[in-house]
């Protein structure tokens, strides 16, 4: 049996937040997404969940939400020393404010196959436009990820199904 490192360890305990704040934006109506960003001392610093239907917000996505509650937090727009914790691969719009935030890590749990534009699909953070690079890690706690939005998404169409 092999023991995971601590850093791991540590990036499976965030996840698992994302993972409670994308559950509350499911049980919501949203797309099941959460985002937590913690500081350069493992301090939880902002948290995010879909908000776009609670909201009626384009922008209103995990990531955009935990990234304004974080600059407002440190009184900073750059978060060079922060992690930021996603259960989705960010899209387009969020992949270019995780650059813009200059963030120091990002780490996802399951890749976009749609959407995914730090590595799936496209890869904004290492694009010739991009003004800044940072540390991506994907696939922390990806089963459990996948698992939530998939089952999300099935219990949508049958419900969608049924009011025809």
């Amino acid at each position: 049996m092999l023991i995971e490192n601590s850093e791991y360890l540590i990036h499976k305990q965030w996840m698992r937040r994302a993972l409670e704040l994308a559950k509350i934006a499911g049980d919501a109506g949203e797309v099941p997404v959460g985002a937590v960003i913690i500081d350069a001392h493992g301090n939880l610093i902002a948290e995010g969940e879909n908000r776009k239907e609670r909201d009626q917000d384009p922008t209103a996505h995990a990531e955009i939400i935990a990234l304004r509650a974080a600059s407002q937090s440190l009184h900073n727009w750059r978060l060079n020393q922060c992690t930021l914790y996603v259960t989705l691969e960010p899209c387009p719009m969020c992949a270019g404010a995780i650059v813009q935030a200059r963030l120091g890590m990002l780490v996802y749990g399951v890749d976009d196959t749609k959407t995914g534009a730090v590595r799936t699909v496209t890869n904004i953070p290492d694009g010739a436009a991009s003004n800044h690079r940072l540390r991506v890690m994907g696939g922390v706690l990806e089963s459990i990820c996948r698992e939530q939005l998939q089952t999300w998404f099935v219990q949508r169409r049958q419900k969608n199904h049924r009011q025809r």
